[in-house]
């Protein structure tokens, strides 16, 4: 099938889609085992300390590729988020302030695990991120389209686009720009998308699915689904929104000594 194709069967009817990756053996039992023991948990200790639980949540939040990095986060998790000042909240990273402010610990202590977002929010979350990894397996196009289409509401400005490899790649391919852009002074790169696209757009989900329609079939003709090399693993690992920098690995160096 071709991206829009897919793209379509998964998007118009994302809750059949997501039942099927729920029903996935590994996935049921990683999902099964995090809603009976998650609640469990008292402290910013014993959630790292169960690696099944601790590389669920990561994963449920985009953040698998730091789940070694534990020390690096129970900073992140013991500074919580209501100190301006505070680790997480000084991280340019958006990641990491999501996922402190679902298990705030530093804030609501031993009750933290009783809330929605560390339970149910959490599994909706990992249950979604791995639906977009699965359909990146497929065509990384397709993951690229659910992946904007879940970020979509959420975007104010187009400096917020540019900082999401991601999110830049799926506008430049739908405004017909081609990647060489993405070198180009990024004032320059906003009033380009400005001219093309009102960034209110993407506030209304018809608007976004016209969009994505738009790009999906530009991405095909550049990436035919025949010869597509499915590896997307590089556009989810770059500094800013997804990875991580060469500065967050000598912070993670230094608190190793």
């Amino acid at each position: 099938m071709n991206t829009l194709l897919s793209y379509q069967l998964i998007s118009r009817d994302i809750a059949t889609s997501i039942k099927r990756v729920e029903a996935q053996p590994l996935v049921s039992r990683e999902t099964e085992y995090y809603r009976e023991n998650i609640g469990n948990i008292k402290s910013i200790e014993e959630f790292v300390e169960d690696t099944r639980l601790f590389n669920y949540a990561m994963k449920a939040h985009g953040l698998s590729d730091m789940a070694y990095a534990k020390a690096f986060m129970v900073k992140a998790l013991e500074g919580g988020i209501d100190d301006p000042d505070s680790f997480a909240n000084s991280l340019t990273d958006k990641r990491y302030k999501e996922f402190v402010k679902t298990f705030n610990f530093a804030r609501d202590g031993e009750a933290t695990t009783s809330f929605y977002s560390p339970t149910t929010g959490t599994i909706d979350k990992y249950l979604r991120q791995t639906l977009e990894e699965d359909a990146g397996e497929n065509n990384e196009g397709v993951r690229l389209a659910l992946y904007f289409e879940r970020k979509a509401s959420g975007i104010k400005n187009f400096y917020e686009v540019l900082a999401d490899p991601a999110l830049g790649k799926v506008v430049r391919t739908a405004l017909g720009f081609p990647e060489s852009l993405a070198q180009a002074d990024i004032d320059k790169q906003v009033e380009m998308f400005k001219d093309r696209i009102d960034i209110e757009d993407f506030q209304d989900p018809e608007k976004v699915d016209e969009f994505l329609q738009r790009f999906a079939t530009l991405w095909e003709i550049n990436n035919p689904s025949y010869t597509q090399n499915t590896s997307i693993a590089a556009l989810f690992s770059q500094p800013a929104e997804f990875g991580i920098s060469t500065d967050m690995l000598l912070t993670i160096a230094q608190m190793r000594k």
